[in-house]
């Protein structure tokens, strides 16, 4: 494996956390914490646009370490999961109550995939299909944390 290849795989694993045995997505999923409080700390503009950017990287990073295992929406590709969080709190607050919450509401929907998220999974492939589905789950999760704000 060359560089790049090594580079690749090192990212879409989450610093091989994806490499995991048991419950790789929930520990890709904490490791998008840390970002998030960073892109807590700036301001709604930037956030959405680093968001943007982080999941456009994304789909490019889990499409090549795809190829490169050989195998279709491989369990070790976390980097899938770190966007999803990302996107689920990306203009929120970032406190206890709502790391928390869209943490374990993102690992639901990521999990169970409730129409429409499943589509995404179902109708891409590549770096699209590992992706999407998991932006479509953050993007929910972050919708149903703004309304969960604005009711208490």
């Amino acid at each position: 494996m060359n560089f790049k290849q090594k580079l690749v795989m090192f990212l879409a694993t989450g610093c091989f956390i994806g490499n995991i045995s048991f419950a790789p997505g929930t520990f890709g999923s904490i490791l998008g914490l840390p970002l998030c409080f960073l892109m807590s700390k700036i301001g709604f503009s930037s956030a959405v646009l680093l968001t943007v950017i982080f999941i456009l990287s994304a789909i490019w990073i889990a499409h090549h370490a795809e190829k490169l295992l050989k195998t279709k929406d491989p369990g070790c590709i976390v980097i899938d999961e770190i966007a999803g969080m990302t996107l689920t709190l990306t203009g929120l607050p970032f406190n206890i109550i709502t790391v928390i919450s869209g943490f374990f509401l993102f690992r639901i929907l990521d999990i169970w995939k409730p129409y429409p998220i499943r589509l995404f999974e179902r109708k891409f492939s590549g770096g699209i299909g590992i992706v999407m589905d998991d932006v479509a789950a953050g993007f929910f999760s972050n919708l149903v944390l703004r309304l969960m704000l604005k009711v208490i």
